[in-house]
């Protein structure tokens, strides 16, 4: 039986904890939102619990093709038991269509579907705004090595490919995400692992016919009904039915939240 111990980090989104297991850590989700490099802040009452399962259902799927992780299991609505790895302080988004602050960087028309897959880097930093960085920059501050970044651009092609995939069948358009990994040692070789969370926080989703915005921009854009969009992507991929009543009670509670947050 694995026990919680102490808080060892808290982040925007998430608390981690240590567990009786040293090699492992509880990751808690919280319902807190933050947006512009925290400038913009709400408690959204629900989302944790909503990202915790969507998170799952993913990083599930994807170890399922390959894609090593560090899930290990859910524990309960908000709570999973993760491998304890050393986060990469880099950022990795992936861009299929543009939208977000490309748009603005570079004057892209928002919508832009992009020919190919491109990806970013920002270093994870939030006292600096986590800044787009080049590749160089990672090699020569030693954030990574070449043999890891391969590894990872490897990865991360297979993880957009199989969740454009995923989402397609189920109606949405899957418009960028940003991804993290961390290094675990496995058999005493030091590995390169995704780590952190796939989310409606992390991803940008629209619905394939009408464009509806089913992610964090919700928030950001102050567009509301933040909790019925991450529902909807729940659902769709086919996790809420044990879980519909407590849903359905967060929905109820949006209103209240979002008067407070006015």
């Amino acid at each position: 039986m694995i026990k919680k111990g102490k808080k060892l980090y808290e982040g925007k989104a998430k608390i981690i904890y240590a567990t009786s297991d040293k090699n492992l850590v509880i990751q808690y989700f919280k319902d807190d939102a933050t947006a512009f490099n925290n400038q913009k802040k709400s408690t959204i009452e629900g989302k944790g619990v909503l990202n915790n399962r969507i998170s799952e259902h993913i990083l599930s799927n994807l170890s399922q093709i390959g894609i090593k992780n560090h899930l290990v299991k859910r524990l309960n609505m908000r709570e999973q038991i993760i491998k304890l790895v050393e986060i990469i302080p880099i950022e990795f988004i992936v861009r299929n269509v543009a939208s977000g602050s490309i748009t603005k960087r570079l004057g892209i028309e928002d919508g832009t579907v992009l020919k190919e897959p491109l990806l970013e880097y920002c270093l994870k930093d939030d006292a600096l705004g986590d800044p787009l960085i080049a590749e160089e920059h990672i090699y020569a501050f030693d954030w990574a090595n070449k043999k890891e970044i391969e590894k990872v651009k490897k990865m991360i092609l297979r993880i957009n490919d199989f969740m454009i995939g995923m989402f397609r069948g189920i109606g949405i358009k899957l418009i960028d995400f940003k991804l993290e990994f961390g290094r675990i040692k496995i058999n005493g070789k030091t590995e390169v692992i995704l780590a952190d969370e796939i989310s409606p926080d992390t991803c940008r989703l629209w619905d394939s016919i009408t464009d509806k915005k089913l992610d964090k921009d919700r928030f950001r854009k102050d567009l509301g009904d933040l909790i019925p969009a991450y529902t909807e992507v729940a659902k769709r991929l086919g996790i809420l039915h044990e879980q519909s009543n407590v849903t359905a009670v967060n929905v109820t509670k949006l209103s209240s939240v979002k008067k407070k947050n006015k």
